[in-house]
């Protein structure tokens, strides 16, 4: 008892000297201090996380189906795979090559920073970084050797993480034009060698009037005189 009345002695003595306040006011002063610190402690703690359920059952997300080949479609054709349709696979077509891009919905599904290439062959505005609506077109005519690296680089990049599916059919109009154009000359090759070979065969089989009319004065000139008394 002796020991602990002098820490007691010895304790309230340091604190009157250190802080110029009675024991009993400086352990009320920590005892508010101490208050006040779990208080604003308690307002600035994150919320605890919730409870997790032991019944639920995370939901696998469905395994995205193997690409299907569409060999060569036309360029009407491809749009209906814009992924508008969500049954549908995302396809995207680069210098006529189609990929199936279902697998970056995110990016060039409906929404995605790149949906206005999709279901198209953007070449000309993946090769200039455009999203002009007059770009998005498969001519490349006119563009500079560093658009078409960068065109060559998407392609790399989409021959490398997507699966090939299919090509663009070229539109058949040009080549309509050709084969008529070439059936035209032909024709016309044909109708003037025809022309010729006619024209040459009726100069040679026939006769000129001033020659048959020359002979038939030198017939008559011929006839012997006795012939025409006896006549």
């Amino acid at each position: 008892m002796v020991a602990v009345a002098e820490l007691w002695e010895t304790l309230s003595h340091a604190i009157h000297s250190y802080t110029g306040l009675s024991p009993a006011a400086f352990f009320t002063a920590v005892a508010v201090a101490a208050a006040i610190y779990h208080l604003v402690a308690s307002f600035l703690a994150p919320p605890p996380p919730p409870r997790r359920n032991r019944d639920f059952v995370p939901e696998e997300s469905e395994p995205l189906p193997p690409p299907v080949q569409l060999g060569e479609i036309n360029e009407e054709e491809l749009k209906a795979y814009d992924g508008s349709d969500p049954k549908k696979p995302l396809l995207m077509a680069i210098k006529g090559q189609i990929y199936d891009v279902t697998q970056s919905r995110m990016f060039y599904g409906p929404g995605g920073p790149y949906a206005l290439f999709a279901g198209r062959d953007a070449s000309r505005a993946l090769a200039k970084m455009s999203f002009e609506p007059q770009d998005l077109t498969s001519d490349i005519s006119g563009l500079g050797p560093f658009e078409l690296d960068a065109l060559q680089d998407w392609e790399y990049k989409f021959m490398s993480k997507y699966v090939k599916v299919g090509s663009i059919k070229k539109p058949e109009v040009e080549s309509e034009k050709a084969a008529d154009v070439s059936s035209s000359a032909t024709e016309s090759a044909a109708e003037s060698h025809a022309d010729v070979v006619e024209t040459a065969t009726k100069t040679e089989v026939e006769p000129k009037e001033t020659d048959l009319g020359e002979k038939g004065e030198d017939a008559k000139e011929n006839v012997p005189a006795d012939a025409t008394k006896e006549e």
